[in-house]
């Protein structure tokens, strides 16, 4: 696409498409996408026969919701079925004949096996368009150089980032962070990047490496804009204006690897957070469903549910009503920017959500709690427990680095005022566990907010 640089939008004709077009539109390429799914794939065929129905049955969205969600879980399983029964793990799963497969990516695989996700040419192409929608809108032009400080090894924000940063016609710079932070400063410096797209630990991390590696602080890199992605953080407030002032670059956070759920927040001061806007409605179309009962709930203004995942126009593994894990909130509302779209702020992991006494809660919240109190903390913090969750017996301990000039003597006067604002803010009482500054492994990857300590290594 030629794109006008003064144009404020990458893809005008479909991100200002009225709120009943666009609903129009996303029934009709479901409908497609229903009889697709079905006639290419066991599963989905599978997904139909259990709710007692064909494609044809699907007429609006409220029969499509008759059918079973997804889960990670039959991801996995019908992989292992796939290879057990194949001897290959793509004829449960994926719809596309195997000679249009184009790029397999894939989850971390920390649990066990990765998973993959197959896409056609197609495919890559709706992914690069949507990474262009959301740079585009945040300002980022051709001439503009971006540092690719995510993993891209397999990583669905690696090599499919990389695309679509090119399809807007940016400069991309993947170095990673598999070289470490020493390189990924030395490429900054090198090529004269604007942009960086990084984890908000990693950018903080960065901020705290840069004199040690360059002899200046990171505010003098000249970078232009902190792409916030891979883990909660973009939308706290207090990481945003850490990253903003540690970096003179603007933040925005935003979602969306290889797959079609893209999202991207507005130019907002960094103390202002109004959820990032959905990009993709076109390719894909978003539920909501109540985290336990998994049953749904209106895309009203307010709401609040797990997210669930159908793409549409979808051709090599399209996933259908899959349940992501993530609890958002959704705004419907005129955007301070004035553009059209819903807008959604990411909550936490439905299965990270910890119970302490009946209180639910995330570790995000805890992060942005802690966050308001930097210097007197570094911001790095682990939450500690004996067994995995969500059910934690109280108090819930919560490992907490000082920050560089809190000597111990001062340390309970922040502690008082740390446990004042969880009591009033988050309704309980955590045991806090100091140590020093620096002390808490950093990670350059999705930074993990909970450890599961045996009681044996505690006590």
């Amino acid at each position: 696409m030629t794109a006008d640089p003064n144009r404020r939008l990458w893809n005008e004709a479909i991100e200002l498409m009225a709120p009943e077009e666009m609903r129009a539109l996303q029934l009709e390429r479901l409908k497609v996408q229903c009889v697709y799914n079905y006639q290419n794939s066991s599963f989905y065929c599978g997904q139909f026969e259990a709710a007692g129905m064909v494609p044809a049955d699907v007429r609006s969205f409220e029969d499509f919701t008759a059918l079973p969600l997804m889960t990670k879980d039959d991801l996995r399983r019908g992989q292992e079925e796939s290879i057990e029964q194949f001897g290959n793990p793509y004829d449960i799963l994926a719809c596309a004949p195997r000679a249009d497969i184009v790029r397999i990516n894939s989850t971390s695989g920390t649990t066990g096996m990765p998973t993959l996700w197959t896409l056609t040419a197609h495919d890559v192409d709706v992914v690069s368009e949507m990474h262009a929608r959301k740079y585009w809108r945040a300002g980022i032009r051709p001439g503009d150089i971006v540092i690719q400080a995510v993993s891209l090894s397999m990583f669905t924000g690696g090599l499919p980032l990389s695309q679509g940063i090119q399809n807007l016609g940016a400069a991309c710079v993947p170095v990673g962070i598999e070289g470490g932070t020493k390189r990924v400063l030395q490429f900054i410096e090198l090529t004269k990047s604007t942009v960086i797209v990084a984890t908000p630990s990693f950018g903080q991390y960065l901020i705290e490496e840069c004199p040690k590696h360059t002899g200046r602080p990171a505010n003098t890199l000249g970078l232009k804009w902190f792409m916030c992605a891979g883990e909660p953080g973009g939308g706290d407030p207090q990481m945003r204006r850490l990253l903003a002032d540690g970096f003179s670059a603007k933040v925005y956070d935003h979602t969306g690897g290889g797959h079609a759920f893209h999202g991207i927040s507005i130019d907002e001061p960094p103390e202002c957070y109004s959820g990032m806007t959905f990009v993709s409605a076109d390719h894909c179309l978003l539920e909501l469903v109540e985290p336990s009962t998994k049953q749904p709930i209106a895309l009203a203004d307010g709401a609040e549910g797990e997210m669930i995942w159908t793409f549409l126009d979808w051709r090599g593994g399209p996933l259908m009503r899959f349940a992501v894990g993530d609890v958002a909130s959704i705004a419907t509302g005129p955007s301070p920017d004035g553009l059209p779209g819903l807008r959604f702020k990411i909550i936490g992991r439905a299965d990270d959500m910890l119970i302490v006494k009946g209180i639910n809660i995330y570790p995000t919240a805890i992060q942005g709690a802690i966050m308001g109190h930097r210097p007197h903390v570094t911001g790095t913090f682990r939450i500690v427990l004996n067994r995995p969750g969500p059910k934690v017996a109280p108090p819930l301990r919560i490992r907490i680095e000082r920050g560089d000039h809190l000597t111990e003597a001062d340390t309970p006067d922040i502690e008082a005022r740390l446990r004042t604002q969880f009591r009033e803010d988050l309704r309980i009482n955590p045991a806090f566990e100091w140590v020093p500054a620096g002390s808490i492994e950093r990670a350059a990857h999705k930074t993990q907010l909970i450890e599961i300590e045996s009681e044996e290594s505690s006590s």
